[in-house]
């Protein structure tokens, strides 16, 4: 057996490189960091793992140096990576802690500024310098952009900003700092990316896309669980007509012919009120367990 790494695959390191990890983990890839370099073990011989920052990954698979990599939206917008590129997939975490995520314009919340176009020949603090540029290029609204090193939000409370385009989920930082949001620049998530060359290629490709259809198979139950019970035979109609399916219910004969097992898979947030619903209609032993993939 060939044990040849077929792809170079670079995972994010930062906010979602734990996540990352552990959607790898429930996908069957384990990887195991070391302290003092950015190369992780890998249980696949297939695979040779990089930990890159985010903001970098686009450009290593836009040059080759990468055969794919998971960044974000944001920063292939950013560096203009996203037409030289092969966006395989959206990879985007239904955790809470990994919701997608929005760039909003802010400004202070005592300024007269009510939309972005009052900000006309003001300076903004970013990041992300190239997509606001295009923000307000696209509205023909002239804004002195400049980059910011961190403490973003602080550039506008101590006078250095008119206004910041920072990142946020719920927007409750931007707030904290007294800042009120007037506009969103653009909502960005985890992709999967590939570099043409590698996609172009067979192997590397087939490769690319079992790391997708299993990523995508453990994201999709991250909101999925699987419940099992005992339904008497003769409420059998009232139970399944309660029961979400991804297609339709197992059901199976038991032993005792006045009874039949049921199982099938459901949303979890539904759950709590629906075993209770199962319970009333006779259902008994029924039991929950959680997924690693869906399929």
């Amino acid at each position: 057996m060939d044990t040849n790494p077929i792809i170079k695959l670079a995972v994010p390191k930062g906010s979602l490189e734990e996540a990352t990890i552990d959607l790898f983990g429930r996908a069957g890839w384990k990887i195991r960091k070391h302290s003092r370099n950015y190369f992780p073990d890998i249980n696949d011989a297939e695979i040779a793992l990089s930990l890159c920052r985010a903001q970098e990954i686009g450009s290593y698979v836009a040059a080759g140096v990468m055969d794919a990599g998971i960044t974000g939206l944001d920063w292939l917008n950013e560096y203009g990576h996203e037409d030289k590129v092969e966006r395989v997939a959206d990879i985007v975490y239904s955790k809470s802690s990994n919701k997608p995520c929005r760039w909003v314009l802010a400004v202070a919340g005592d300024s007269p500024y009510k939309t972005p176009r009052d900000l006309a020949g003001k300076r903004i603090a970013t990041e992300l310098q190239g997509v606001t540029r295009r923000y307000f290029a696209d509205m023909g609204v002239h804004v002195e952009v400049f980059y910011s090193w961190g403490a973003t939000e602080a550039k506008v409370v101590e006078g250095l900003a008119d206004g910041i385009v920072e990142v946020t989920e719920t927007g409750t930082t931007i707030r904290a700092h007294g800042l009120r949001i007037i506009g969103e620049v653009m909502v960005s998530f985890p992709v999967l990316i590939a570099d043409r060359a590698a996609w172009r290629d067979s192997r590397k490709r087939a490769k690319i896309e079992q790391l997708n259809l299993l990523l995508q198979g453990a994201l999709r139950a991250e909101s999925l669980v699987a419940i099992k019970m005992n339904a008497p035979a003769e409420r059998l109609d009232a139970i399944l007509q309660m029961l979400p399916a991804l297609n339709s219910p197992t059901v199976s004969p038991l032993r005792d012919a006045a009874w039949l097992s049921v199982e099938t898979v459901v949303r979890s947030a539904v759950v709590r009120d629906l075993i209770p619903q199962l319970r009333r209609a006779g259902a008994e032993g029924i039991i929950e367990y959680g997924l690693n993939k869906v399929i």
